[in-house]
């Protein structure tokens, strides 16, 4: 079985088109699934949407992204666990893709990623940077879609509930040491609000922390996931 795992918080706008791609997506597998949406602390109608969307809910009350998914895999059924942000369109390529490799004896992976709608300069050279620099020599998955088998996941010890950013890039880097983790071809699409709503001088100084001191920098929360979130120009009702 496949559980698809979305952690959301006031994601009421875009959870319900992530809920429904991946409904079409797994209707190509030939295999039971679910969708699980862990509602972190929503005060919207996040919660409402996904039930109405044919996702189980799971509520939390941590606003942290690595204790939400980690929520989402306890009370998961599946024996392969997929985790896809609320606001990220993935198609039936990738996840067939995605169910394949780990099928075929992947520990897991992950897959490229494009932002929506339009993005400032500093955004499109930061996209460059990631798809083929850093995901092409440093096997890094984008944390917008990251697949792992359950046993996988449990002997990583799931995401590191002391971050609260880049739990991705450490799960990822636990995963490899346990054996084949793959970066598919395929790229799903995911938002690009944060990159539109902040200034280069905020993902410049996110940057240059990460560089200098790794995950731990992500040890507090702050930064554009933990913000007031406010109105994307390029979001379509």
């Amino acid at each position: 079985m496949i559980t698809f795992i979305i952690p959301a918080h006031n994601e009421e706008l875009l959870v319900g088109r992530t809920i429904s791609a991946l409904h079409a997506a797994a209707g190509a597998l030939n295999e039971p699934y679910e969708i699980i949406v862990v509602d972190d602390a929503s005060t919207d109608a996040t919660t409402t949407v996904a039930v109405r969307g044919g996702a189980r809910v799971l509520s939390i009350h941590c606003r942290q992204i690595a204790a939400a998914r980690n929520a989402g895999a306890a009370q998961a059924q599946g024996d392969l666990l997929v985790f896809v942000d609320a606001d990220t369109h993935v198609p039936e390529t990738i996840v067939v893709a995605a169910v394949h490799e780990m099928r075929v004896g992947a520990v897991g992976g992950g897959a490229r990623a494009r932002f929506d709608g339009s993005v400032p300069i500093y955004g499109r050279i930061l996209a460059w940077l990631w798809l083929w620099i850093i995901q092409r020599f440093g096997q890094l998955a984008s944390g917008c879609f990251l697949f792992c088998t359950r046993q996988a996941f449990e002997a990583a010890g799931g995401f590191d509930k002391t971050l609260y950013a880049a739990e991705d890039v450490v799960l990822g880097r636990q995963l490899r040491r346990l054996g084949r983790f793959v970066i598919l071809r395929e790229m799903v699409v995911t938002s690009g609000r944060n990159v539109r709503l902040h200034s280069a001088f905020e993902a410049l100084r996110i940057m240059v922390g990460f560089v200098l001191r790794g995950p731990g920098f992500f040890r507090t929360r702050h930064g554009p996931w933990y913000g007031q979130r406010r109105n994307d120009p390029d979001h379509k009702t």
